[in-house]
């Protein structure tokens, strides 16, 4: 098969080794890592835009993405197959299955979780978050936006201090060298939040791109679109008349 992977920055190491690691030719782009933290529309639409800019000579356009804040949901297949990972986010596939995920998101509130790539983005991510391009320092949100506004930004973008309560570094095995992991134990005790590191499995990354297409994928034949389900499930094919 031929396949093309519409791909989120943030996870671009993990999805390299799944590329080398196919059997399939793999033609892949990657959208900026935190493209999902500017809104689901904002995200829906530039994967749109690629996936209605692809050749139709792909047998498949796999997604990169979990369904992100519903980022895919009302995404199209016009010419080509879509298949997207049932997760509600990159953190079940860094943990290589929606069960595990469960258990310990169940087992774990107020959790925090970091990988490679998030290390690596963090701050830019928080950067576009705030849509700002400045640093997010109190003092200097008052001074541009006045003191009202400034309060109100400086609020909104800390307010996730006080939600969670630990970081929990997934660790994958792709990382060249001990300091991600320092730099989010780093992170942990800068925000006083206990530290844990867990364990990742990249088996969702790699049947993905392998095709080994079962109950944990859905596929998207053309003519329907991706609604979420809001159950196990997450995502769905339902028929599109607006193709």
């Amino acid at each position: 098969m031929r396949l093309l992977l519409l791909g989120c920055g943030l996870l671009l190491r993990e999805f390299c080794d799944a590329i080398v690691r196919s059997p399939h030719q793999i033609d892949a782009q990657f959208l900026p890592a935190g493209a999902h933290d500017q809104g689901a529309e904002n995200m829906r639409h530039r994967l749109q835009a690629a996936i209605d800019a692809a050749d139709p000579k792909y047998d498949a356009i796999v997604l990169g993405y979990a369904l992100c804040g519903n980022g895919l949901a009302g995404l199209r297949a016009r010419k080509v197959q879509l298949v997207v990972p049932r997760a509600h986010d990159c953190i079940t596939l860094l943990m290589g299955s929606r069960s595990k995920f469960q258990k310990y998101f169940d087992a774990t509130p107020g959790v925090y979780y970091r990988s490679v790539g998030w290390v690596e983005h963090g701050e830019e991510l928080q950067q576009q978050i705030a849509g700002l391009n400045i640093d997010c320092d109190h003092n200097a949100l008052i001074e541009r936006f006045g003191e009202t506004n400034g309060q109100y930004l400086f609020e909104e973008y800390t307010k996730y201090l006080h939600t969670y309560r630990q970081l929990t570094y997934i660790e994958t095995g792709l990382e060249p060298d001990g300091s991600f992991l320092q730099r989010a134990q780093a992170e942990a005790a800068a925000k006083n939040w206990s530290f844990s590191k867990l364990t990742g499995d990249l088996t969702l990354f790699r049947r993905l791109l392998s095709g080994e297409w079962d109950a944990d994928f859905l596929v998207v034949p053309p003519g329907s679109r991706i609604d979420p389900t809001y159950d196990h499930e997450i995502v769905k094919a339902v028929p599109d008349a607006g193709t």
